[in-house]
């Protein structure tokens, strides 16, 4: 069976493609889920508009990215934490923390394009990346600071 995807399905390709899949995994599956339409004629001129619009919108999201990256440039967001022995920290930062600081300083970037694969725990100067598009990754330096005793 022959259908063209709707969505980006893993292990099987990207939004727009056309592609052969067994009849069980397309009915059963893709067409219910709406993650894929059957491959007829009619269905193909439509995604060949549903591809265009889909070029002109990455591209203007791309270039919305490539400008909030250079706003990055230069930009770092402090912490200060308690911590031990060390520079351990007692808790962590995670992008959860970065996001808000983010959000303070006025960017509206989701805690989820925070490309931190685990939790800050000591102290220190990190280099985060930011993936604010699929192929617009922008820097960003965390500074951790032991808090001052009371």
């Amino acid at each position: 069976m022959e259908v063209i995807l709707k969505e980006d399905v893993a292990k099987l390709g990207s939004r727009g493609d056309v592609v052969k899949v067994a009849e069980g995994f397309g009915r059963n599956y893709l067409l219910p889920r709406k993650l894929a339409i059957e491959a007829s004629a009619g269905n193909k001129a439509v995604i060949t508009q549903m591809k265009a619009a889909t070029v002109r919108r990455s591209a203007k999201e791309k270039a919305q990215a490539e400008e909030l990256a250079k706003q990055f440039d230069g930009l770092s967001v402090s912490f200060q934490r308690r911590s031990g022995e060390h520079d351990q920290l007692f808790g962590s930062v995670t992008s959860s923390d970065i996001g808000d600081a983010l959000e303070k300083k006025g960017f509206n970037v989701d805690r989820r394009k925070v490309q931190l694969h685990e939790a800050l725990r000591t102290l220190g100067e990190f280099e985060i990346p930011i993936k604010l598009h699929k192929d617009v990754t922008a820097h960003l330096k965390v500074i951790i600071e032991k808090e001052a005793a009371e």
